[in-house]
């Protein structure tokens, strides 16, 4: 198979023994795209407006700080983050304050008779207003953004190759299947990249690969879970010391396991 720079990623994430390639390259783009925030990110305007724009989620958050390098960098990047989003949830504040004191100060009567009306209140709109602005906040983070377009491309190239590369279809079919994240990513993907024959050719493959894959995991859970019957003592473990480990993988994919 000849392999073009866009093709590696995916290939090398396919060479590796896992329950989910698509989590290997997943990890590794989420590695670099930490590193490359934590650094060259920090000189460059554009990327700068977006992550005062995204900000991080907590989970980025804590690999970032859990890195423990560049602590000035992130630093300022939560400083500039903070100063534009206080900024902007003041305005919203700002805007009403006056309505939101003369809602505050109404009667009682006023107030029942107002929660009657189908009209929205001042004070209504305000809480609207940061509402969203704070669900914005909490929803979104640069390098989510990132790894969400990335991995997009990167489903592209699967489909790819698995219709035009007869060895990398082989090495797909050879896998252990997929976490469950992927698994939904791959079948809707497959309306954007593939045509109607292709998409049943794929599913048909993909979920009899993934039916047998997750009976497997189960038998080793099971199996793991027998261990502790006194019973099967003695008898060898098999695959099922980490089976823990990888069915929790194969359900959420990526997991920070100790």
């Amino acid at each position: 198979m000849k392999e073009k720079i866009y093709t590696i990623p995916v290939t090398d994430a396919f060479a590796v023994d896992c329950e989910c390639p698509l989590c290997v390259l997943e990890k590794k783009l989420e590695d670099e795209s930490v590193d490359y925030a934590l650094g060259p990110a920090l000189m460059e305007p554009d990327k700068r407006q977006e992550t005062n724009e995204q900000g991080f989620c907590k989970a980025h958050f804590e690999a970032m700080y859990n890195k423990q390098v560049n602590r000035l960098g992130l630093a300022l990047m939560i400083d500039t983050f903070l100063q534009e989003k206080n900024n902007n949830l003041k305005k919203a504040y700002d805007s009403k304050s006056a309505a939101l004191e003369k809602d505050a100060s109404t009667g009682l009567v006023k107030n029942l008779s107002n929660k009657l009306s189908s009209r929205q209140s001042e004070t209504e709109k305000l809480v609207a207003e940061l509402i969203s602005q704070l669900d914005n906040i909490e929803k979104s983070c640069a390098i989510c953004s990132k790894l969400e377009r990335t991995m997009d491309r990167y489903i592209d190239v699967v489909f790819y190759l698995y219709f035009k590369e007869p060895e990398f279809r082989e090495k797909f079919h050879s896998k252990k299947g997929f976490c469950l994240k992927h698994l939904k990513q791959l079948l809707a993907s497959t309306k954007k990249y593939l045509n109607a024959n292709e998409t049943a050719i794929f599913t048909k493959n993909l979920m009899e690969i993934q039916l047998a894959n997750m009976e497997r995991i189960e038998k080793e859970v099971d199996w793991f879970t027998k261990k502790f019957d006194y019973r099967f003592t003695d008898a060898p473990w098999g695959n099922s010391k980490d089976a823990v480990i990888r069915s929790i993988q194969k359900i959420r994919g990526n997991s920070d396991l100790k």
